[in-house]
């Protein structure tokens, strides 16, 4: 049996599951994976077992998951070379960014549009070491999902991941 013959089923099962999940994602918001809860990462965690035979069906020789694995590999670097060359297929596949607050005023139309709460909202900028939505000067929700908040406090820009990284913060002072 050739390569092809014996594999071609499980690499374009493994793309449409690809294509599937990128598209659910799209339409299901993209707060779901910058902002996973408990019951997100179980959602995440069945949602991989669920389609696993989906992509591999009997198939479950080592050559067979390679194979599945390589083909997603494979269909997500394409995915990221077109949204890289063509930006309407990446504002298509990731939007675009969303203004939440401005100038300490909320932006409700885009809270909604961006499917979260006041309190998710006030989470982001306490965790941008802000207290109060009225100190926030820009606060964005980001194609990838996180928050960048902007504030006169610290006059640079942070994001969930600069803050959780292992690097220690540096101290800004306000002149007077």
């Amino acid at each position: 049996m050739t390569f092809l013959h014996e594999y071609g089923p499980i690499i374009l099962s493994s793309a449409a599951v690809y294509l599937f999940i990128v598209l659910a994602i799209r339409l299901f918001g993209k707060t779901e994976i910058a902002q996973l809860s408990v019951t997100d990462l179980v959602f995440i965690m069945l949602l991989s077992n669920s389609v696993q035979n989906a992509m591999v069906g009997s198939d479950v020789s080592l050559t067979g998951g390679i194979a599945a694995a390589a083909t997603l590999f494979a269909v997500n670097a394409l995915f990221k070379e077109f949204m890289y060359r063509i930006p309407g297929f990446g504002r298509i596949m990731q939007g675009e960014s969303l203004m939440l607050v401005y100038q300490g005023r909320v932006n409700d139309a885009n809270m909604r549009k961006a499917r979260l709460t006041t309190n998710e909202l006030l989470e982001a900028i306490r965790e941008h070491g802000v207290a109060r939505i009225a100190d926030v000067n820009l606060a964005v929700l980001e194609v990838d999902g996180n928050i960048s908040v902007l504030s006169d406090d610290f006059q640079s820009r942070t994001t969930r991941a600069v803050r959780r990284s292992r690097m220690p913060k540096k101290e800004t002072r306000k002149s007077d």
